[in-house]
């Protein structure tokens, strides 16, 4: 215990005594008085000894309000004694030395880097100079220099650059003066103007003195020489110098020279620093060409394959890498050009934009290899990557961001005459209807019959094209037999051709006529056929009640009154050309390749079903009865494309039905990126096994495929298929090149393609070489998707998560800057992944996300209507316009039918709120249709919820506005070539008809003054996990940018974060932390902001869904699927229906099956209450005038009692705030309460509304501009604040906002308070004020 005194009394002694010292130095340096040198020696020598061993001394003097460093550097820069200024030296260097950058950065703000330049300028004057004055000034400066982004400048204007160069010039064999001045040029080179200065005295060959082989002695020195050099060559002067002497070629010599002779790795950063230096000089494209002559890229490669097996060495292989990749020679891509495979001939060239750039671009620009020395070094070098997201965690870039705030208040202009958009009225025929003529009895649907008019019969081709005998097929069908018994009975039953002839053809024909014709296909066809058709028993053997639906192939279509009505382009299309009519008229339809060897055998199936073991069982439904297959090809045949697409993908056929196993984002192992990358170098090294043979082509449709079994067979003449070319590499390695958008020359990510004729037991790897975005999912667990037509044989037709060693890196291939519209050297980039197929000669179908095709929407939405109940759901399908194409758009209207014709029934049909939706504007994105699919099949649903949802809303949806782009495999364009979503400003009428008369209904609906309650538009998002919305919103743009003051006037609803919110709390992909309401300058002609702006729509979303999967919630670690897709679209709708009871007032009569949509749909923690159901909630409700909004959880708040968080609409409009009371089990049943100790919630005190009202709020966010809600408050006040005060989001107490004064908040000085400022009550003597309740 004494000691320890002793210790504090010794401590708070030398304290005291740093400041007497401090006190008397700064009188010195007042005073100005002849002779007091040797004190200020004397003082400045007590100092130093105590910053030496005192630590607390160091860090007093530098701490805030001590006047220290301002004393200390006072009198180095007054005194002129040289040991005065040698101990302040010491001094500063002991404080720097220890306490990390924050005591340098002090130094740095009371202006010490100018201090000691203009010393190091007066020392310098000495001759000879003051060796030991000079190290400690560098030593000090180096130091320093980092946490000074001015230095560089401020050296230069000070005129000391050439000072430390000329001291290392004369000193070289001084090591201990070299040293720091080399650590200090370092610190000048980071100025790109120092360094050309520098490099012009002479300091590249100077440097090149001092680095050298390998050596033991002065190791030091030559790492901090070779750091010096690295941060030199960044100027490409200095580069540029370095290529001419030959530096290059010393420098790889130096690097294998150390490599070799350092055996157990002591030295590796001195061999980092080598490679920094080659890193820096292969900037240029001297530099890189001088690389490859001194046959740098074999020797690097060699270096680094021997260091793999040392993980310490990982940074070498890394940097070895990318100087590889860097100096990798640039190449086109093999291709005549990079425009697309395909062309249609627009109806009118626009004057501007990309689609005018494409059709000036001469004729060889392809050919123009662009390798400018600015070569983009944005590649990580590091194997922990990290993911970097458009708008993660919503740091948006300033001079994207709308700051203008008359663009950003939404104006409705209808910006058509009201007369031309009367046209749009017969698509609301809901409107006008009174319903005295329908007859509201329900009636039985009835069957499909298809359409007579549809021609040509359905050939099933296989895989193999040699020609058959007659024995083929008896012995074929024993096989079949053999392999699958469940087939044999449909075998002998089903015929082997299916004829699907017109009628007048029907008359005509014979049944030997059609036994000539069958005899004349290939005996495989006919057997692949019963495959094929024997599926929907495969498939359906568990399920009864699906065989009705998918195995009948039966479809009703309502009879409505109103006929369809289809809107064609304003101007005529007679100069359009044709894109090849029906893409079956008067042809027959082919389905692809099927695997002919049957079902494997029991082994193959024992080892198969081992390895899928590991996967976790789900409970999955059975194939969706919203496909058929037979229906499938019906649609198909009156789907118009431009390649006039002959065959049918097989899992479009199948259908799909979601793995009875959950996916989990896969584990990237370590390396993979790097080996992957030295996988390709090792093409431009080691040709000996490169084969380098084109296997498929679209530009070539000549091309062969020599017969032979180690060569995969490709195919993407499908619909939705995009794969252009495919080149084998190795034996089972294959480049494949995919497909620019129609009438463009980029937007290259979707892929849908087949792979037959491969070997069980073999790794193939595929690079689809030509993606353009910078960073992608893949990086982060992201798989790509297979079908197995095997698998589906086998009764599971699903799409599966697929491949191991995926990365996604760019490569060497480029385009010109003419053709990436004057971006220079943009790269492509490889996602890359291996596959080991389970099955020999299977045919499988690989994609970039589960494939959704337009004549999938039109099947379904063809069931759908079959499948209804008219007496309950008004079902409409219309067509809104015709594509470029001329594909159908389809329009969907759905609502409930009325109660009966009455009046009063009749009126409320007409008055429902519109919600308006739509999706799949961009084709690759199809996620969102899946999500659609979820959205319309709960719409159309039996469920009361459902009911309730039709009976409270009308639905208008456009489930596919770019049908021609899905239809032809674009990822995201429409055949004009433009991405349609940036159309909705001025959409043209001839070039984006979709856009132009889906922003018409929407503006004539706000004409009629019947604005949708909410409009969203599905997409989905490559870059990040979650589904998740963006909104618009005036406040929270302006709080992304500086011009705060202005938003302070601003009133805005904050309904707009109300779906979002229930979202986040119902569905569990949902994530509310990744949405944004910000409006950007490049998203103004979008369809979320234009139907915000110009509409008048407040409730305007994105809702964007993961093409990878989730990183919270219930889905946390998985890969999302269809199901969790189409789960998301009908949580969709539970939201809708909740925001309808949040938003609904007290008297709505609302059924009980609304307010229990948790229990069966929600599937939240939160129950919820009827205001009528209990004695306690009418009270509530009679003497609060509350209505009741969710129960509180008192199984984890409170030991036994239930309470409820109640909204007050009269007093506070839709969803803005609630309080909190207690509802049943206590003496203060049915009062508004609150517990009266709030830091302990378990507590079931309650303090009756009378003495204070608390405010919950929705939706808030950090360091949000708060337009808080007012209440009436009782507690202490704290301070008297103005509205729309800056605050900070601090935390939640079960849910309950806690907010305070921003810079409070952060610095811990107050708790949090409850907020109450002006507006409720005038007489409120607590109105402006904050407050902490009486137990905070």
């Amino acid at each position: 215990m004494s000691k320890a005194k002793a210790s504090s009394e010794k401590s708070a002694s030398a304290s005291s005594r740093t400041i007497s010292l401090l006190s008397q130095l700064e009188k010195i340096n007042l005073d100005s008085v002849l002779g007091e040198s040797d004190n200020a020696r004397y003082i400045t020598s007590k100092i130093l000894h105590l910053v030496q061993s005192q630590e607390k001394t160091r860090k007093e003097m530098t701490s805030k309000g001590c006047t220290g460093i301002e004393v200390i550097l006072s009198t180095l820069e007054n005194t002129r004694d040289p040991q005065t200024i040698l101990n302040i030296l010491n001094i500063l260097i002991e404080i720097v030395s220890v306490g990390g950058g924050r005591r340098a950065s002090v130094l740095v703000t009371k202006g010490g880097t100018q201090i000691l330049l203009q010393l190091l300028l007066t020392s310098s004057k000495a001759s000879p100079p003051n060796e030991e004055l000079m190290v400690l000034l560098h030593t000090l400066l180096a130091k320093i220099g980092p946490k000074d982004k001015k230095i560089g400048m401020k050296a230069r204007i000070n005129g000391v650059l050439n000072i430390s160069l000329n001291l290392v010039k004369h000193n070289l064999q001084n090591h201990r003066l070299v040293l720091p001045c080399l650590q200090v040029l370092r610190v000048y080179s980071t100025n790109s103007v120092n360094a050309v200065s520098l490099g012009k005295n002479g300091v590249v060959e100077l440097m090149f003195k001092i680095i050298g082989p390998f050596s033991k002695r002065n190791t030091s020195l030559m790492k901090v020489a070779l750091d010096t050099l690295a941060a030199l060559l960044k100027s490409k002067t200095n580069a540029r110098r370095a290529v001419d002497r030959g530096y290059v070629q010393v420098l790889i010599t130096i690097y294998v020279d150390w490599h070799h002779h350092d055996s157990r790795h002591r030295y590796m950063l001195i061999r980092k620093g080598v490679l920094q230096c080659i890193k820096s000089v292969t900037n240029i494209k001297l530099g890189r060409k001088a690389f490859l002559d001194a046959n740098g890229m074999k020797i690097l490669y060699n270096t680094s394959q021997e260091c793999l097996a040392v993980r310490t060495l990982d940074p070498l292989v890394n940097i070895s890498s990318l100087i590889m990749r860097k100096c990798f020679p640039k190449n086109r891509l093999p291709l005549p050009t990079i425009k697309s495979a395909f062309h249609f001939q627009l109806p009118v060239i626009p004057a501007s934009g990309p689609v005018a750039q494409l059709y000036n671009l001469p004729p060889d620009v392809d050919d123009v290899v662009d390798e400018s020395d600015d070569n983009d070094d944005a590649e990580t070098e590091s194997e922990i990557e990290t993911e970097i997201d458009d708008d993660k965690d919503q740091h948006f870039k300033n001079e994207d961001i709308e700051t203008d705030i008359n663009k950003l208040k939404p104006r409705q202009e209808l910006g058509r005459p009201i007369e031309e958009l009367k046209m749009y009225e017969q698509f609301f025929p809901e409107l006008s209807e009174n319903f005295q003529e329908w007859d509201l009895v329900s009636k039985e649907p009835k069957p499909f019959v298809p359409d007579a008019n549809l021609s040509g019969p359905i050939v099933v081709p296989t895989a193999s094209e040699e020609h058959s005998t007659e024995t083929n097929i008896s012995a074929k069908g024993v096989a079949l037999k053999e392999c699958n018994p469940l087939l044999t009975e449909e075998y002998n039953k089903r015929p082997v051709f299916l004829e699907l002839p017109k009628r007048e053809n029907m008359k005509g024909s014979s049944l030997h006529q059609q036994n000539d014709q069958r005899n004349m296909l290939p005996s495989c066809q006919c057997l692949s056929q019963e495959i094929v058709k024997g599926l929907d028993r495969i498939s359906l053997q568990n399920s009864a009640k699906n065989d009705q639906y998918y195995g009948t192939g039966c479809v009703v279509k309502k009879e409505s009154k109103a006929n369809n009505t289809t809107l064609a382009c304003s101007k005529p299309c007679e100069h359009v050309s044709p894109c090849g009519g029906s893409l079956f008229e008067g042809s027959s339809v082919q389905l692809g390749k099927l695997c002919c060897t049957g079902v494997d055998s029991e082994e193959e199936e024992d080892s198969r079903s081992s390895s899928s073991g590991e996967h976790t069982m789900l409970q999955v439904s059975d194939v969706s009865p919203v496909h058929d297959c037979d229906l499938y090809l019906e649609m198909v045949k009156n789907t118009k494309s431009i390649p006039e697409y002959s065959e049918v993908a097989y899992p479009d056929y199948f259908g799909h039905i979601p793995p009875p196993f959950k996916e989990p984002i896969l584990e990237r192992r370590y390396g993979v990126q790097r080996t992957k990358i030295c996988q390709d170098i090792e093409r431009l090294i080691y040709q000996n096994d490169i084969i380098d043979r084109v296997v498929y082509d679209l530009d070539n449709l000549s091309c062969s495929v020599p017969e032979k079994a180690d060569v995969l067979k490709f195919n993407s003449k499908f619909e939705s298929g995009n794969l252009r070319k495919v080149i084998q590499i190795r034996k089972n390695e294959y480049d494949l090149i995919l497909n620019s958008d129609i009438n463009s020359n980029h937007y290259h990510q979707w892929f849908y393609f087949e792979v037959s004729g491969m070997k069980t037991g073999t790794a193939y790897r595929f690079n689809i070489i030509n993606c353009e975005k910078s960073n992608s999912q893949f990086n982060y667990g992201m798989q790509p998707l297979m079908y197995s037509v095997q698998e589906a044989l086998r009764s599971q037709p699903c799409w599966i998560r697929v491949g191991t060693d995926i990365c996604y890196y760019k490569n060497h291939f480029s385009r010109s800057s003419i053709a990436a519209g004057g971006q220079k050297g943009k790269s492509y980039y490889t996602i890359t992944f291996t596959v080991t197929f389970q099955h020999k000669d299977d045919v499988c179908y690989f994609a970039y996300h589960y494939p959704y095709t337009y004549s999938t929407l039109k099947m379904h939405l063809r069931k759908l209507e079959s499948m209804h109940n008219p007496q309950q759901i008004y079902f409409r399908q219309d067509v809104l316009c015709e594509t470029l194409a001329g594909n159908s758009c389809p329009l969907v209207t759905i609502t409930a039918m009325p109660e009966s014709n009455y009046y009063e029934h009749i009126s409320q049909f007409k008055n429902r709120p519109y919600i308006f939706l739509s999706a799949r504007v961009h084709p690759g994105e199809t996620n969102a249709s899946w999500v659609m699919k979820g959205t319309l099949e709960y719409l159309m649903s039996n469920s009361p919820n459902a009911q309730s949802l039709r009976e409270s809303y009308i639905f208008k949806i456009i489930p596919m506005l770019n049908p021609d782009g899905v239809i032809n495999g674009n990822h995201r364009c429409s055949l004009s070539g433009e991405d349609l979503n940036r159309q909705w400003q001025n959409p043209n009428p001839d070039l984006h008809p979709t856009i132009y008369h889906a922003k018409g209904l929407l503006q004539y609906l706000a004409a009629i003054k019947r604005l949708p309650l909410v409009y969203c538009d599905y997409h989905g998002h490559s870059r990040k996990k979650n589904v998740f919305m963006y909104g618009c919103s005036i406040k929270e743009t302006m709080w992304h940018t500086n011009v705060n003051a202005a938003s302070c006037d601003l009133m805005e609803d904050p309904a707009y974060r109300a779906l979002p919110k229930i979202l986040s709390h119902t569905a569990p992909a949902f994530c509310m932390g990744s949405c944004s309401f910000v409006v950007e300058k490049s998203k103004e002609s979008t369809a979320r902001v234009v139907v915000w702006r110009e509409i008048g729509v407040q409730r305007s979303y994105t809702m964007e869904s993961t093409l990878c999967g989730c990183d919270q919630g219930k889905y946390k670690g998985l890969q999302i699927g269809t199901r969790e897709l189409e789960e998301m679209g009908a949580k969709f709708c539970a939201g809708l229906l909740r925001l309808k009871r949040m938003s609904s007032p007290l008297e709505y009569n609302l059924p009980s099956s609304v307010l229990d949509i948790e229990n069966e749909l929600i599937e939240s923690s939160c129950k919820v209450t009827r205001p009528w159901e209990t004695q306690s909630s009418k009270k509530k409700k009679e003497d609060c005038k509350f209505e009741v909004c969710d129960v509180w959880d008192h199984n984890r708040n409170y030991e036994d009692l239930e309470h409820t968080l109640c909204t007050m609409p009269s007093l506070l409009g839709e969803d803005t705030a609630a309080v909190l009371c207690d509802v049943q089990g206590h003496s203060t049943a049915g009062k508004c309460c609150l517990p009266t100790d709030r830091s302990n919630a378990q507590q079931s005190g309650c303090v009756e509304r009378e003495k204070y009202w608390e405010s919950i709020f929705w939706g808030l966010g950090q360091d949000r501009n708060l337009e808080m809600a007012r209440f009436p408050c009782q507690g202490q006040r704290q301070s008297q604040v103005a509205p729309g005060v800056q605050l900070e989001w601090v935390g939640e107490w079960n849910g309950v906002g806690l907010c305070g004064p921003a810079k409070a908040a952060r610095a811990g000085q107050a708790p949090p308070l409850w907020c109450c400022t002006e507006e409720l009550e005038k007489n409120s003597q607590g109105a402006g004020s904050f407050w902490r309740p009486h137990n905070a």
